[in-house]
């Protein structure tokens, strides 16, 4: 959180129709590591730039705001109601501008890979005295994008691409979209936009020249181009993907965790991975996982939701869904699912079975094709097995039902009452065999 004493008023842009997305959701509400665009962008705000809140919204969306208040509930929602470009945006939110903020920053729900220290910097030029500084990026392809015109150390202008001049395209330094600006001075700068551009829209960018001609000063911090990626199509949110990606994979490892294959691993926004954590190939993480310290998770396994203790280990191919806990080396093997279950010390669940709405006690041991049957199409219902307990293979537990310390359950078992401890419950048909009945049976259907 920032320690800065200054008054800031963050204003998010979330009111882009997103066309381009070809979708019925709205744009900012697509996600990213198991978050939406809005959500990361706030989250950065929060922490990199503190202070109050806005979002700016599209007319009829309800969703972007109820998203936006689920990760800030103390933000103001205000509506832009035509889409006249982007300083028409900011002064949607011209009641909360006018309280004397001190710094008022800007920036946007579809650049959802800026760093709160981004944001934070931005304030800190303004507590430096600049009264405009705008956020910029060197392009590998500056191709389309604004250019931020400097001189003699001051940023003077920012002309869109197809506004720009030929020397001025020529600059690889472009703008980011961010901007934060004197709070005394943000109505008399955005007042005086005016559409005078090609696209006859409100630039937001125009605060820049407007500012520089007033003999206010204005600077450039320039950020790296993966950080300020905007996502305004499919593309370039795999793009945006790919990127976040990278940043959480490489904050795992530097953190004390094994990636054997790293661009094979997917982590949610808040995986939280202990030290010497060894994750193998093709794992996906979900949201809501913490792997602790010594943990093993092996290769392509799913994980949502769901806590792994210390020397512990998962799959290959098993699934944690959300409420799973497995305790310290408990063994989850091959075609595993867990759900809302606690399996506990030592357990051993090696393959071929599902636990669901249950607990496994320390040193179980759990059969393949076993099944807890925890749902009878209304209601779920616990499976509680005792610690020590031996369930043999293909056994189905029709819940509710006990299965008590040390008992031992007979392979090919249903059981629907519960078992005390230290038994032996069987519960399936009696074999019955007939001598000689196959031979005859393939001689009686012998074709000619």
């Amino acid at each position: 959180m920032s320690a800065n004493p200054r008054r800031c008023l963050t204003i998010v842009l979330a009111a882009g129709e997103g066309v381009r997305m070809r979708s019925a959701r709205p744009k900012v509400l697509h996600e990213l590591a198991g978050r939406s665009m809005l959500a990361h962008t706030l989250s950065a705000v929060l922490e990199g730039a503190a202070g109050d809140v806005v979002v700016v919204v599209g007319p009829d969306r309800d969703s972007v705001a109820a998203e936006a208040l689920k990760v800030t509930p103390g933000a103001k929602i205000v509506v832009q109601l035509e889409r006249q470009g982007t300083a028409d945006a900011v002064l949607a939110a011209r009641g909360q501008i006018a309280q004397g903020y001190d710094d008022i920053l800007v920036t946007y729900a579809d650049i959802p890979l800026i760093k709160p220290a981004t944001l934070g910097a931005l304030r800190a030029e303004l507590a430096q005295g600049a009264d405009v500084v705008a956020l910029g990026f060197e392009a590998a392809d500056p191709t389309g994008y604004g250019r931020l015109i400097q001189r003699g150390g001051n940023l003077i202008a920012i002309h869109e691409h197809k506004d720009a001049t030929d020397e001025e395209r020529a600059s690889r330094l472009c703008n980011a979209g961010p901007i934060a600006f004197s709070g005394a001075e943000a109505l008399k700068l955005l007042n005086a936009v005016t559409p005078n551009n090609a696209q006859r829209e409100y630039y937001l960018t125009d605060i820049v020249e407007i500012a520089s001609a007033r003999g206010l000063v204005a600077r450039a911090l320039v950020a790296d181009e993966k950080e300020v990626m905007g996502v305004n199509d499919r593309a370039q949110l795999a793009q945006a993907e790919a990127a976040l990606q990278d940043r959480l994979r490489r904050q795992a490892m530097v953190e004390g965790a094994t990636l054997i294959a790293p661009e094979t691993v997917f982590l949610a926004f808040d995986a939280r991975i202990g030290r010497d954590v060894v994750i193998e190939p093709h794992v996906v993480i979900g949201p809501g996982v913490r792997i602790e310290d010594g943990a093993i998770i092996r290769a392509f396994s799913h994980l949502e939701g769901a806590r792994v203790a210390g020397g512990a280990s998962v799959g290959p191919y098993a699934r944690l869904r959300p409420g799973a806990d497995i305790a310290a080396n408990a063994r989850i093997g091959n075609f595993v699912e867990i759900k809302q279950a606690m399996i506990e010390e030592g357990a051993k669940i090696n393959h071929l079975t599902y636990i669901g709405d249950a607990r496994v006690g320390a040193h179980a041991n759990i059969g393949a094709g076993t099944i807890t049957c925890n749902y009878d199409g209304f209601a779920k219902h616990k499976t509680d097995i005792g610690a020590g307990a031996f369930i043999g293979s293909n056994s189905a537990l029709v819940a509710p039902v006990t299965i008590g310390d040390g008992a031992y359950i007979g392979s090919g078992s249903v059981i629907t009452q519960s078992v005390e401890a230290d038994a032996l419950a069987v519960a399936r048909g009696r074999q019955e065999t007939k001598a000689g009945w196959a031979k005859t049976f393939r001689e009686r259907h012998k074709k000619g």
